[in-house]
């Protein structure tokens, strides 16, 4: 779909969208019901940016997710569980609104791309670091906001099914993003990947950080 010119942003601490991942998100504040209102009877897309913590002001990272809006329910009191679909990286621009919400001009940003041997090898050891992880069960995965009634859960077996998917594909700039969002639990790290350009440098960084948690998990259990 084409993206639009300007997109309403929402602005969150632990929360980074990835391309084709599902972020379901629970809507509550008033602003953002505005927000949700106006985006449902309208192109149902808006961008989830982490929120800058060297800004005392809420101000969004520059690059962020645009996501489309697949389902949602809206409960008596006037809050709402959805699930939205990440569409593709963007970068924000200047502010064209600030209240009741963020709206944003945006950029789209193209893919990464798929090549070379260097990035065939670092896509092995992701896939070598991510099978690791996925011996250490489900308490290790990154925990979720609340899902929407009816929605499924992220299963181990749906993960495993999922990653083996596009190993078959060599779609490396997916897996990149599928891991990071999935095994990745510090948001910092999740945005490090998300605003990076480069595959290989992505790819470098996301094997860095499986390395790190994997023996931080290594210590916990052995406490």
């Amino acid at each position: 779909m084409q993206v639009p010119s300007e997109v309403p942003v929402m602005t969150l601490s632990n929360a980074i969208l990835f391309p084709q991942a599902m972020l379901p998100l629970h809507i509550f504040e008033p602003r953002y019901r505005k927000m949700l209102a106006d985006v449902l009877a309208g192109t149902r897309v808006f961008a989830v940016a982490l929120r800058r913590g060297d800004r005392v002001r809420e101000t969004p990272a520059s690059v962020a997710g645009l996501g489309l809006v697949r389902a949602c329910v809206t409960r008596p009191d006037g809050t709402s569980n959805l699930i939205l679909q990440g569409l593709t990286r963007i970068r924000l621009g200047r502010a064209v609104q600030y209240r009741p919400y963020r709206v944003h001009t945006v950029q789209p940003l193209p893919p990464a791309g798929n090549s070379g041997l260097v990035v065939q090898a670092l896509t092995l050891r992701v896939l070598e670091l991510a099978k690791n992880r996925l011996q250490q069960g489900l308490h290790s995965f990154v925990q979720s906001p609340p899902e929407p009634p009816g929605s499924a859960p992220v299963t181990l077996e749906a993960f495993q099914q999922a990653l083996e998917h596009l190993a078959q594909l060599d779609d490396a700039e997916q897996l990149t993003d599928l891991v990071s969002a999935t095994l990745l639990r510090d948001p910092r790290q999740r945005q490090i990947i998300l605003e990076t350009p480069r595959l290989e440098d992505r790819l470098r960084y996301l094997v860095r950080f499986l390395q790190s948690n994997t023996e931080e998990s290594a210590d916990s259990d052995e406490e």
